[in-house]
């Protein structure tokens, strides 16, 4: 199924403190299915939950990216306490805890999250000629106007002229 096209230059506003939450998993020995597989397969179950309760969740939306032997996922939310409440949810804590029974300490197969709290007014986004993706399907989707052509005033910041 192909994503509708947005021609033109887009943004997003910036007026709102959100999170940014980078997880993913690298495969470390190819031959260990029966250790990265599970791993690997706890996702999808998670994932459909968040979108299934997004409101209760205060998740936004994400993007995925598969290589060869990593995987990165971009999850958009609300807050902290959000990400962190869900972190200790039922579906949550059974993937992690069947983390640590079968891989544990095991090298097979590792696992990686990074979170970045970022402040409104200190994120800008720039779509040209693409569908909704990142934080334009996180958040609101609208056209570059003047006042936003760069990515400067997107941030809010006088752009210096020098006369």
């Amino acid at each position: 199924m192909s994503k509708k096209i947005f021609s033109g230059r887009f943004t997003t506003e910036n007026e709102k403190d959100l999170v940014v939450f980078i997880i993913g998993m690298r495969i470390n020995q190819r031959w260990a299915i029966h250790k990265w597989g599970p791993v690997f397969t706890a996702m999808p179950p998670m994932i459909r939950e968040l979108y299934t309760n997004k409101e209760e969740l205060g998740f936004l939306s994400m993007e995925s990216f598969f290589g060869l032997r990593t995987t990165v996922m971009i999850q958009y939310w609300h807050s902290t306490d959000d990400l962190l409440a869900y972190a200790k949810g039922n579906n949550h804590l059974k993937a992690w805890k069947n983390f640590n029974q079968k891989v544990g300490d095991n090298t097979a197969v590792g696992i990686y999250h990074e979170t970045y709290v970022v402040k409104k007014g200190q994120y800008e986004s720039f779509y040209g000629n693409m569908p909704q993706y990142g934080l334009a399907k996180a958040m609101e989707h609208i056209p570059v106007s003047p006042e936003r052509r760069s990515a400067r005033k997107r941030l809010g910041q006088i752009e210096n002229k020098i006369s």
